[in-house]
């Protein structure tokens, strides 16, 4: 298939979830036109410390959508795969510290900009698509909660202490104000279909939804819109929200209703079930999308177990998407 026939679709969010979704999508690589439009707010883990240090945008979103469009043909591919992943256990301050992150902050001094440094890992990577910060501007989220709290930085949020775990955020936005990439925007604008998610609703989603111009892309682009509602609800941001509650959120901030909205319908594995449930987190429930937009009810969750990494100081969901599941859906729709 020529370049011109492929569809163009645009990822929209950051981390894990996206990681999970762009996996699956470049095996379709043949028939999509893929980018990825990543959130530049992550203020924790190697990222907050490398950002604090260098003062540079952060790099771990982009980081994990380069490694999941990356090429995958031979040995020497995963090889190259795992480098990027890799994450140090041990160390003076090294010590936490991913490998990917410490190249792409070592590559932005050389070159001059985050913008160029994954551009320059993406040949290094042979990525299949091309990943695109949603803003190249230095911003931090910040989040007005139910009671009036405001808190900035996107570790701060994701990470609330005990007493804050039932609170809601009535306001999310970036600090200091800030507008979308052109490249960002262009991207948008001739997309045929553009993905919200999967990933945490405000610090993977609407994180890249509340930059200056979003809505404004959104609303000049002629592309469906789908959401992928996340597995289980996060502490301190979505408990007691489910499909019908997230969808209101999308709407509010980006001004227009999700054309497909896609949930999981499978069970999850019982023994980590219970870890989420004692933490205090749920299953994120079907009860419905509201008015307008399709819902489609679909087995999504991955069996594959997942691996804790040594020197990873961060939470990571137990629970994912599954990749080929995600994908194959998607493309039904495309």
């Amino acid at each position: 298939m020529s370049e011109s026939q492929k569809k163009k679709i645009v990822v929209v969010g950051g981390g894990t979830g996206t990681h999970t979704l762009l996996r699956g999508l470049k095996r379709f690589a043949d028939k999509l036109d893929i980018t990825a439009i990543v959130t530049m707010a992550d203020s924790g883990g190697s990222t907050g410390r490398l950002r604090d240090e260098f003062g540079q945008l952060p790099v771990g979103d982009a980081r994990m959508a380069l490694v999941a469009l990356s090429a995958d043909f031979n040995s020497h591919d995963e090889l190259l795969r795992e480098l990027f992943l890799y994450r140090f256990s041990r160390g003076e301050g090294l010590n936490g510290h991913n490998f990917g992150n410490l190249l792409l902050t070592a590559l932005t001094d050389i070159l001059g900009s985050e913008v160029l440094a994954i551009e320059a890992t993406s040949r290094i990577l042979r990525v299949r698509g091309q990943v695109v910060p949603v803003t190249t501007d230095n911003v931090n989220l910040q989040a007005v909660y139910d009671d009036g709290l405001v808190v900035i930085g996107e570790h701060e949020i994701d990470m609330p202490p005990v007493s804050r775990h039932e609170r809601h955020i009535k306001k999310l936005s970036v600090t200091p104000f800030a507008m979308m990439n052109k490249v960002a925007v262009q991207a948008m604008t001739e997309a045929d279909v553009i993905v919200l998610g999967p990933g945490d609703l405000y610090t993977s989603v609407l994180a890249n939804c509340v930059v200056g111009g979003f809505v404004e892309a959104l609303a000049n682009s002629k592309a469906k819109l789908i959401y992928v509602c996340n597995l289980m609800s996060r502490l301190g941001q979505t408990i007691n929200m489910h499909s019908a509650e997230h969808v209101a959120e999308i709407s509010r901030y980006t001004k227009r209703r999700p054309d497909f909205v896609l949930i999981n319908n499978s069970p999850f594995p019982a023994e980590l079930l219970a870890s989420y449930k004692e933490e205090g987190n749920h299953p994120i429930k079907n009860n419905g999308i509201g008015t307008g937009g399709v819902l489609l009810d679909l087995d999504l969750i991955s069996t594959e177990a997942v691996k804790t990494v040594s020197g990873d100081i961060l939470e990571r969901s137990l629970i994912r998407h599954d990749s080929d599941k995600l994908a194959t859906a998607l493309l039904q729709i495309i």
